[in-house]
């Protein structure tokens, strides 16, 4: 792990959100103007197509297109790190191949989906990712969703090889989230998943978070950290309980990632509606939403006085 800078792996991640035109086709120039619009905000870095990427639902050669057109635009200035995982692990060697080759910063992969397999396949499946690369490489950890739980004997034997840097996180357990790191070591990475309790990770050990409600108010889990980190405990509560209040709203609503979407682009940030089978957010729910943006921009504005 001392071959790695782990530093620039702590703080603020934003999960990226998949950008598509009209035609629900990938759209560069929509990916190149939400990158660079995080970037303008001050985040850590950016992970790219994962759950909130949508890249579960993307060919490969659509995920190399999404991740070379972030490097192109932010590369330079954000940490960016590269979800590979794929159903198969010939696709997800060639991502993680790809991630190298444009410049990423670090690969990230869940185990395969669909099958339930073994400890023994999941740990042959991320290995050739990892072999396949001189990346540094995190795990994903969301069992809600792969119906894989990962041991703390397999992270242990994982996070063994320099290469394996972290594992992000995004069980409901803040316990699960403590063990990992315990098991890891003092310099194992471990990012908070659920947006909802991104304090209370960082309380019990988390050396930040990767998430996807991050995108429509990056602003209030930079001011989480920023009153964390400076032992402001009670006014990070109080802006943890804000930004829950927008979770709730955003998980009223027919669609998350459609109504993050929805968001942006009262914004001015049109990317697009979210792949099927994920929803749009319908016509009759959008004075909803613009409440909830009202809310939001209220909120940023706050965090900024």
């Amino acid at each position: 792990m001392g071959a790695y800078d782990i530093n620039r792996f702590k703080g603020v991640i934003i999960a990226m959100y998949a950008c598509y035109d009209e035609q629900g086709e990938i759209s560069a120039a929509a990916v190149r103007k939400l990158a660079r619009h995080y970037a303008g905000l001050g985040v850590k870095g950016l992970y790219v197509g994962g759950s909130t990427g949508e890249g579960m639902l993307q060919s490969v050669e659509e995920r190399k297109q999404v991740l070379a057109a972030v490097m192109e635009e932010v590369g330079s200035e954000l940490t960016i790190i590269a979800h590979v995982g794929a159903p198969s692990t010939r696709d997800s060697m060639e991502l993680s191949k790809h991630a190298e080759q444009v410049g990423a910063h670090a690969i990230s992969a869940v185990p395969a989906i669909y099958y339930r397999l073994s400890p023994q396949s999941v740990e042959r499946h991320w290995q050739e990712m990892i072999d396949s690369t001189s990346l540094p490489f995190i795990i994903y950890h969301i069992p809600q969703t792969t119906g894989f739980q990962l041991s703390t004997s397999l992270l242990s034997k994982m996070a063994a090889q320099d290469k394996v840097i972290g594992v992000k996180i995004s069980s409901e357990s803040t316990f699960e989230l403590q063990q990992f790191k315990a098991a890891g070591g003092a310099d194992f990475l471990v990012f908070n998943g659920p947006d909802e309790q991104y304090l209370a990770g960082r309380s019990i050990g988390a050396d930040g978070g990767i998430g996807g409600t991050y995108g429509v108010m990056p602003e209030l889990f930079m001011k989480i950290e920023q009153c964390f980190v400076e032992g402001r405990m009670e006014e990070a509560r109080e802006w943890q309980f804000r930004v829950n209040e927008i979770i709730t709203g955003l998980l009223a609503l027919p669609s998350l990632y459609g109504g993050c979407k929805a968001i942006l682009k009262l914004r001015g940030l049109d990317i697009g509606q979210p792949r099927m089978p994920l929803l749009p957010i319908p016509e009759s729910e959008m004075d909803r939403v613009k409440e909830l943006n009202d809310k939001i921009l209220a909120y940023i504005d706050l965090a900024k006085a």
